[in-house]
């Protein structure tokens, strides 16, 4: 108990640290700048308090149970030597994380708010929750595939940097032909899909495998889901628009 209030205590200080330059400057801005009431600060200071409560317990949560439980699913996975099962783990993993990543639920109803306005979809409650429906759905299974072609690049020891530039050739062909209104989406796409609930699952997940099948290379392996959690929606984000297109 007394090493796990020693833990938050520096998990608390570190995110105070981190975020501390952060509020100084916009409170400069909001007191120098744009000349704005006491009243206004004293609410930003306390929403910066809540954000440093929750980043605290969001890392030491990662920390005291997600980080093992991602290694120890895929040690455990690895070592039954059931290829399939881990297929299936890490497609489900990327999936799941990603459907519930915040960052992207926001980014899918604003894509929704901004194909309306632009008259490419109606302006229905209905048409907008569709559109942000199936981009989430559609960012979520390129990030379960992604994870699924991650794990058996660490399995058959595939060059990473051959597999990343492919990907990013397939990337500028797929731009050259969608629609324009989709590439910036597509784009912030694979940014969002590498935020808080994604990261740390899929990097443990990474380290766990690479630690536990004979050859690997923890450092050298178990990194580089990310890289293809973060290209795999470009890809399918820019399909997907340029087959809405199509029909």
């Amino acid at each position: 108990m007394k090493d796990s209030l020693i833990a938050l205590t520096k998990d608390a200080l570190g995110s105070l640290r981190d975020l501390l330059p952060i509020a100084l400057v916009i409170s400069v801005f909001q007191v120098f700048v744009f000349r704005e009431p006491a009243a206004a600060l004293s609410s930003m200071i306390a929403g910066a308090l809540l954000v440093i409560a929750g980043l605290t317990f969001f890392i030491f949560g990662l920390r005291l149970a997600l980080f093992p439980i991602g290694e120890g699913l895929a040690y455990s996975l690895a070592r039954k030597g059931s290829v399939f099962w881990l297929v299936v783990f890490a497609f489900v993993l990327g999936f799941g994380t990603t459907i519930a990543e915040p960052a992207l639920i926001a980014i899918a109803a604003e894509a929704a708010e901004v194909a309306a306005s632009a008259d490419a979809i109606a302006s229905s409650d209905e048409a907008k929750n569709g559109y942000a429906l199936g981009l989430r759905l559609t960012v979520a299974l390129a990030v379960g595939v992604a994870i699924v072609v991650g794990v058996l690049r660490i399995l058959a020891n595939w060059s990473l940097p051959l597999m990343i530039i492919s990907g990013y050739c397939l990337v500028v062909l797929l731009t050259s032909i969608a629609p324009p209104e989709i590439v910036g989406v597509a784009y912030d796409s694979g940014g969002v899909t590498t935020s808080t609930v994604t990261v740390p699952l899929v990097t443990a997940l990474g380290v766990g495998l690479a630690s536990s099948v004979k050859g690997r290379n923890s450092m050298t392996d178990g990194f580089g889901l990310i890289a293809f959690a973060s290209l795999a929606p470009i890809l399918f984000v820019l399909a997907y628009g340029t087959i809405l297109q199509w029909i």
